[in-house]
């Protein structure tokens, strides 16, 4: 029985709710790969969670784990908290967008309910991070994303950049660099059939970029 989500745990909800995101699965893998331990760590850990009360996680071996409603209230109350301290971060403190991320997964854990109200107004009740990543509502609701991947995009199509994958901070610091940020109009000028690559023309920009799918796999943008 689990009395008290605990860090550790919602760092888990998060993770499944992340992979389990336009209907991806979640497997033991996949979580071990993202916290850095051992398969079979996971798996007791998800045991555990699956026969909580109330469950927060529905897991059959080797079909991969989704959560419960509850575990998913608790999943977007912690990405609710990781988005608003971003935004938190740069706006108020000066972060770069390449910088608060990891931070932000520090302090996502320990922030109160009253501290999350009052940033949350303090910031004007903002909806995007500055990644462009939606904002769960205050009542833990995550607004419908009709973004898709850059990489869906083919010659001579026009989109805007609505969010960028965080992960990496080197890979945010060259999309700063040449200007692919939420918001921002781009258009495909090429694209190449042997590799995927795309010849990318960059509102505001004087050159054009070619970027491979490994980069515009986590560029997502609507049409």
């Amino acid at each position: 029985m689990v009395e008290t989500i605990t860090q550790s745990i919602q760092d888990y909800l998060k993770h499944i709710y992340e992979l389990n995101e336009n209907g991806g699965t979640a497997s033991t893998n996949d979580i071990a790969a993202r916290l850095n331990i051992a398969p079979a760590s996971v798996t007791g850990m998800l045991q555990k969670l699956a026969s909580s009360n109330p469950p927060l996680v529905v897991y059959k071996k080797h079909q991969g784990v989704t959560l419960t409603k509850s575990g998913e209230k608790a999943a977007l109350e912690v990405i609710r908290h990781h988005r608003l301290l971003e935004t938190f971060l740069v706006n108020t403190l000066g972060y770069s967008w390449d910088e608060v991320h990891r931070e932000a997964d520090r302090l996502e854990h320990v922030i109160s309910e009253d501290f999350e109200a009052r940033m949350a107004e303090a910031l004007g009740h903002p909806t995007r991070d500055p990644h462009g990543e939606l904002i769960p509502t205050a009542d833990l609701v995550m607004p419908t994303d009709e973004s898709c991947p850059l990489a869906s995009l083919r010659t001579d199509e026009t989109a805007t950049v609505k969010r960028v994958s965080d992960d990496d901070p080197a890979l945010l610091r060259h999309l700063r660099e040449i200007g692919v940020i939420p918001e921002v109009k781009l258009t495909v000028k090429n694209y190449s059939e042997f590799d995927g690559n795309l010849t990318i023309k960059v509102s505001g920009q004087k050159s054009n970029v070619v970027l491979g799918r490994t980069i515009t796999n986590q560029i997502f943008v609507e049409k």
